[in-house]
Formats: C-alpha cells, structure tokens, sequence
C-alpha cells in the first residue's frame, strides 16, 4: 500500500526558508523548548500564553458582552480595564514568540496561524474601534458581535495549531 497519499496535503511554502527553519530549530533556545524534560520549558510557556489569552481576550469579550446587554452590571467606560488588556497581550507575544522559536516550521507553514494573527490583528483594531464609539447612538453592537468571533475564532485556531500541521521540524 502506497502510504505516501496517507500524508496530509502540503501546503507550498517556499523551500528557500528551509535553511532559516533548520538554523532556528537548532538554536540552544529551540532545542530547550521541544526537548527540556523542565516544567520551566514548554509547559510553562504554553501555560503564560493561556494565561496572557485571559487578559487580553477576558476583558475584551467582557466589554462586547456589556455592549450586547448580556452583563449589565459591568461599567461601560473600559480605559481602566486597558492596562490588563496590555499585559496580556505583551505576556501573549512573549510567549508566543517563544512558542515560535521552538517549532518554527510547524508555525510558520501552517495557514491556520495566519489565519490566529489575522483575527487577532481584527479583534485589537475592534477594540480601538469600539472604545472611540461605544458612547455613540445606538452602541456598536455589530462591531462587538464581531470582536466575539475575532476572539472565538482566534481561539479556536491556536488550538488546531496543534493537529493541522503539515511539517513538524524542517527536516520533515
């Protein structure tokens, strides 16, 4: 049996980045990332990142939800809330990045992450959007559906980053 058309289909990133992915996966950084048997690695890594996606996304999805009426006893003026909004997104690149350096090439050919930095680039440019409009008549309610399934759907694609990668190293 031809197990080759078992493989899921390959998405054509160039092969000329193949030397970047091969360089970055070896760096001390990487290695410790996928292979340290340490809670510090990965685990605590991937533990911030959750941890920062509650700051940022919690207090936003909050917000949209006051907008829509579903939870009226949280305050509509939302600037106090931003600084927590910020660090979660500053602890979201940090690991993120990090998360990157240890599996470069499963990120960086996998259209799903594209598709996680887009809705989450839409999500934050809705959050600007949104706070400048929210005192307007009627409220933005659109634009907080919106937001909700920015966050949802950025959600849900960080999750199948996980399962819907077609390379794992560079050498694969």
């Amino acid at each position: 049996m031809n197990t080759s058309s078992c493989r899921p289909y390959r998405y054509s990133i160039p092969a000329v980045l193949d030397p970047f992915f091969i360089w970055l996966e070896s760096t001390a950084f990487s290695v410790w990332m996928r292979e340290s048997p340490s809670l510090f690695a990965f685990p605590l890594i991937l533990a911030a990142h959750t941890i920062g996606l509650g700051l940022l996304a919690g207090v936003d999805v909050a917000h949209d939800l006051r907008i829509l009426g579903a939870a009226p006893k949280i305050p509509l003026e939302f600037d106090r809330y931003l600084p927590i909004m910020w660090l979660g997104l500053g602890v979201n690149a940090a690991s993120g990045l990090a998360l990157l350096i240890g599996y470069p090439t499963k990120a960086l050919t996998n259209p799903v992450f594209y598709l996680k930095l887009g809705l989450i680039a839409v999500a934050l440019v809705l959050v600007n959007v949104i706070r400048r409009r929210q005192h307007e008549s009627p409220v933005p309610r659109m634009l907080a559906v919106i937001s909700l399934f920015c966050w949802a759907g950025a959600i849900v694609a960080g999750r199948l980053l996980a399962y819907t990668y077609s390379r794992l190293d560079a050498t694969s």
